[in-house]
């Protein structure tokens, strides 16, 4: 209920600000590009503030948890530091189970997947969850970054931008790089690092229509940081320089060595969050566990003033590698046990980057590499530092695939040209290895599990955008677990269904029976005294889910010979809402098929700017209208007016000019407005009603 009511006091404070806005834009007569520019530059501040306010939350949380709570329980020592991660972990997993789902997680996959499939479109509620969720998973000894969090929080600001003003996606895809921009600029001080990361991370592409926009954004969060935050340098690094030429060619090497890390940290992660998903406890209580297990590492593993290092961000420990005050086997160990906490947290559902972990895995690869090279050649090789240096944005570009942001957020750190020719080569040998060992990027892996695949920031698979909510059948016949099998034999006859979804007493779904498992039934053994309980499949079923897409349900329908597959309502419930079965794929295809159609007709109206002179519009076909079972072709509708597609039930077709209408079919005109209402009638009327004068 308090959601609801948030939620609407929300949409009216919108839907006002919107209207005020507007009116005063065509007041004082905006134009397009001075539109971009405000738009811009409000992102900008919004994102900047955010990212001080963030990093502040988490600072408070942090100071609560283990300075105020942690102070409270000292009497348990070293015990606390299991408690405090475990109470975080149930306090962020009810509110993510609860409010917004979308925030668990990185940041920035969802960021992706926003812009290539919906426009843009994020909720501005997951600004202020992401927020809130990230503070209290790293205030309380979450293992994770906070750079991902502000890249999703940063581009929910932006996207909300968008929206206030109803603008065209392009638009709002433009403000939502914007605020990721905003986030990663506030964040480093790097504003040019932070507009290429939203080029070539967020969009995928580099365009002059963007750029603009991203740049202005991008400086306006960093002036904004910078006055709140002083300017202080996110790490204290040394001045460092290439001792001699030849040690450019360990600097390839550290690249070879960051590169398969950097990959097999990929791999670890969402492996981990592979045997998290086994875990049979509910979503909010995995982070729980999740956070016992943190509390764990950290009172085994090295501590900084009672703190255990992996625990949080852990720039410390970054400091530490850049300026040399990491013994070899200190800066080792934490390399693994870095990754074991950040894959825990993480994995179990904890909200967190992954930016963050990559910069302190590549600065205790580098810290490692260093330390050994100048021990082997003590009098031509720089000191471990410039290594771990190196090393940061080396690991960064082989997980991101990115090398352009690598380079530029640490060359804008260090201000030092003198470390540019290792940091480029080494970042950019990182990065073609990784590619050679792996497919993914450690963002675009997650994607691609959901079934979503991107090529220059770009949906490549129709059936992707269309979900199984959309196709499944949902008027299914079900048999109990006691129904005997003689019963059972009459119901495939008289159905002549080949299969049944099986429902328990509480009628939840509790396995499949086929035609094919009776007939076995019918040749080993006989069927007296027998029930559905007997010979249905229970185990390792194989199911979808209603939002998730066509393209994940068919990849697992295909990996099993099953004729279907049922829908219930959550990984958390059995509740059955549907069947897809094989036939339905060919309509699935076809759905998405017209579903781009529809959407190129309205892009391509819209983009030919005839807002003004014609209109969309949709008309449902009454019972008794003159049109019913007539063709199109047949109708005569007026001059300039075509039908775009047409919705009959939860079929959604392109029409043509035989195709024939039904009484209930929704069909959408596309018609110059001044014969709209005559369409309207056209296709409304009854048989003895004539058109009017």
């Amino acid at each position: 209920m308090l959601k609801h009511l948030l939620d609407s006091k929300v949409a009216i404070f919108i839907q006002k600000s919107r209207i005020f806005l507007v009116q005063w834009f065509d007041r004082h007569g905006v134009s397009e590009s001075g539109m971009v520019m405000i738009t811009a530059l409000a992102v900008g501040i919004c994102s900047g503030l955010a990212a001080v306010f963030f990093r502040r939350l988490i600072s408070g949380v942090q100071i609560i948890s283990f300075d105020g709570v942690g102070g409270l329980l000292q009497w348990i020592a070293p015990f606390h530091l299991i408690i405090i991660p475990a109470v975080g972990g149930l306090i962020f997993g009810l509110i993510i189970y609860f409010f917004a789902k979308e925030t668990k997680g990185y940041g920035v996959p969802e960021v992706m997947e926003a812009v290539a499939l919906r426009g843009g479109r994020i909720r501005i509620r997951v600004a202020f969850v992401k927020a809130l969720v990230t503070a209290v998973c790293l205030g309380t000894g979450g293992s994770a970054g906070r750079e991902g969090p502000i890249v999703q929080i940063g581009s929910a600001v932006g996207s909300a931008v968008g929206q206030l003003f109803k603008l065209s996606d392009e638009r709002v895809k433009n403000l939502v790089a914007c605020g990721a921009a905003g986030g990663i600029a506030a964040t480093f001080s790097a504003p040019i690092g932070g507009s290429l990361f939203a080029l070539e991370v967020i969009l995928a592409q580099f365009n002059t229509v963007y750029f603009g926009a991203v740049v202005i954004s991008a400086v306006t969060a960093s002036v904004v940081a910078n006055i709140f935050e002083g300017g202080i340098p996110v790490f204290d690094i040394p001045a460092y320089t290439v001792v001699s030429s030849w040690e450019l060619l360990l600097y390839v090497a550290l690249g070879v060595v960051c590169a398969f890390t950097s990959v097999f940290f990929s791999k670890i992660l969402y492996f981990s969050e592979d045997l998290w998903e086994k875990v049979r406890v509910p979503e909010y209580l995995k982070p729980v566990l999740g956070g016992i297990i943190l509390g764990v590492i950290g009172i085994l593993t090295f501590k900084e003033g009672g703190f255990p290092r992996v625990f949080g961000v852990g720039y410390e420990s970054i400091t530490d590698a850049l300026t040399g005050g990491l013994v070899l086997k200190v800066a080792l160990s934490l390399f693994f046990i870095k990754m074991l906490a950040t894959i825990v947290t993480l994995g179990s559902g904890g909200s967190g980057g992954v930016f963050g972990p990559s910069l302190y895995l590549g600065a205790m690869v580098g810290s490692v590499f260093g330390q050994t090279v100048h021990y082997l050649f003590p009098t031509g090789t720089a000191p471990s530092g410039a290594y771990a240096l190196v090393g940061m944005a080396a690991f960064f570009g082989g997980a991101a695939r990115a090398p352009v942001t690598a380079i530029l957020i640490l060359f804008e750190m260090t201000n030092d040209y003198n470390i540019i020719l290792p940091l480029m080569l080494a970042t950019v040998v990182s990065t073609m290895t990784s590619r050679l060992i792996a497919q993914e990027t450690i963002y675009s892996l997650k994607l691609v599990r959901k079934g979503i695949h991107l090529e220059q920031g770009q949906d490549v698979d129709i059936m992707q955008r269309v979900t199984v909510e959309e196709i499944m059948t949902t008027k299914v016949a079900t048999v109990p677990l006691d129904m005997t099998l003689l019963d059972l034999s009459a119901e495939f006859f008289n159905s002549h269904h080949h299969g049944f979804p099986v429902l328990n007493d509480r009628g939840e779904l509790a396995g499949i029976v086929s035609i094919q498992d009776l007939e076995r039934r019918f040749e080993s053994d006989t069927i007296m005294g027998k029930t559905v309980a007997d010979i249905a499949t229970t185990e390792g079923l194989v199911v979808a889910y209603p939002h998730e897409s066509m393209q994940m349900a068919l990849r697992r329908l295909g990996t099993r010979d099953v004729g279907r597959m049922p829908v219930i309502e959550s990984e958390d419930s059995r509740k059955l809402l549907g069947v897809i079965h094989r036939k339905d794929i060919l309509g699935a295809y076809n759905h998405a098929i017209n579903k781009r159609a529809h959407k190129h007709h309205k892009a391509d109206f819209l983009h030919h700017g005839g807002s003004d002179k014609a209109t969309l519009s949709c008309v449902k076909i009454p019972p008794h209208a003159w049109v019913v079972e007539k063709r199109i072709s047949a109708i005569g509708l007026p001059e300039d007016c075509i039908i775009v597609y047409l919705r009959r039930g939860s079929t959604l077709t392109v029409p043509k000019g035989d195709t024939v209408l039904h009484a209930g079919d929704m069909v959408e005109l596309f018609c110059i407005a001044d014969n709209l209402q005559a369409a309207a009638i056209c296709l409304t009327r009854k048989e003895n009603e004539g058109m009017p004068d």
